[in-house]
């Protein structure tokens, strides 16, 4: 008799540890890693940490994201800087802009709070460093593009991005094994960074490449997750997400627009209007747990945008589908403490457009519970 309830607690302690660790695994940033594909956003990284674990309190996540956009890509083609500069802009009727690189560093803090019942919160505050350099678009005779870059700029930011509050219930089920989510993205980061043109000047950093889309979004979502046909060691998680702007504001009017050739003084401009594109992600995993401390993870993420709008908007090279095959690892230092890592790797890419892609995404992280 004492043997049987020894074994049943052994049970119950494995299974609780399962169950954290699926909720670990799927706070893990691979799962929505965010790509600013060319000058607009077609894949976020600044997903919260979705607490969804069956143990009550607080949890901090601080992780680390990078990626270097250098891939030009045109549709679901790669594309060379030469072809995209004798390439016409499908919205202007002009030369398509040609990008040189983005250069994307994150590092991501998500503060949780789970009831252990039936609710949660995640405050998600991103810190975002971003270097840009583009050759800008050829005049009307054919030079100032690419390869010279006299109709072109290079930037260099930093700050505090747009900050995340997602809460989500899942008090429907005994084993709180789904829920719902619900929150808003809240424009606190900047958008009216500017730069110094290769031709002189002062120019406006694109809209989608400011550390702020400048809009209030709303945030809704439903994920699940258990073990694979009651496998012991097989875990799966699914997550969707639907993001959509609401409130918007005007470009800032205080900036200088790019001119349109390399003897064209830079103009004022005059603002305008900027609503990033509505963005569905979609997340499937599993993770295997049979190891006493390393879990490893593998993850299919994919994401659709639409086009962002407005009259300062890149309304033809912004937006498209991605999809991206993650391994990953998590490991457990203590009963509190775990550290994860992972690497996106395109299986799929088709965007509107001309944009940059990176060949990769890496992150990595440490989720504390207190």
């Amino acid at each position: 008799m004492k043997t049987n309830h020894y074994r049943k607690y052994v049970w119950r302690s494995k299974l609780k540890f399962r169950k954290i660790v699926i909720a670990v695994a799927l706070s893990i940033p691979g799962a929505s890693a965010f790509a600013c594909a060319s000058c607009g956003c077609s894949l976020n990284t600044d997903i919260g940490t979705q607490g969804m674990g069956m143990t009550s309190g607080w949890s901090l996540d601080l992780r680390y994201d990078t990626l270097n956009q250098n891939k030009l890509r045109y549709g679901t083609k790669g594309i060379s800087q030469s072809q995209a500069a004798n390439t016409t802009n499908g919205a202007t009727g002009a030369p398509a802009e040609v990008e040189g690189y983005t250069q994307n560093n994150y590092i991501t803090a998500s503060l949780d709070y789970n009831d252990g019942e039936n609710w949660g919160l995640t405050t998600v505050v991103p810190f975002i460093v971003r270097n840009h350099m583009t050759y800008g678009s050829n005049s009307d005779d054919g030079v100032g593009g690419f390869p010279t870059g006299e109709n072109g700029y290079s930037s260099k930011g930093s700050g505090i991005g747009d900050i995340k509050l997602i809460g989500r219930y899942f008090g429907f089920s005994e084993q709180k094994d789904w829920g719902l989510q619900f929150g808003v993205k809240l424009p606190t980061g900047s958008n009216s960074q500017s730069a110094v043109a290769n031709s002189g000047g002062t120019v406006a950093v694109d809209p989608g490449l400011q550390r702020s889309s400048g809009s209030t979004d709303l945030i809704g979502g439903i994920y699940k997750f258990g073990f694979v046909n009651d496998l012991e060691n097989w875990g799966y998680f699914a997550q969707a997400q639907y993001q959509a702007a609401v409130i918007v504001t005007n470009v800032p009017t205080s900036l200088v627009g790019l001119s349109s050739g390399p003897s064209d003084a830079p103009t004022v401009s005059t603002g305008g209007s900027y609503r990033p594109g509505n963005s569905l992600n979609v997340n499937v995993g599993v993770n295997y747990q049979a190891f006493e401390k390393w879990v490893p993870t593998l993850q299919l993420n994919v994401i659709n945008k639409r086009a962002d709008s407005g009259t300062a908007a890149d309304t033809w090279a912004t937006g498209g589908t991605l999809a991206y095959l993650t391994p990953g690892v998590l490991y457990r230092l203590t009963e509190q403490t775990q550290v994860y890592a992972n690497l996106q790797l395109p299986v799929y890419q088709n965007v509107n457009g001309i944009q940059l892609t990176p060949s990769y995404i890496a992150s990595m992280g440490v989720r504390v519970h207190f």
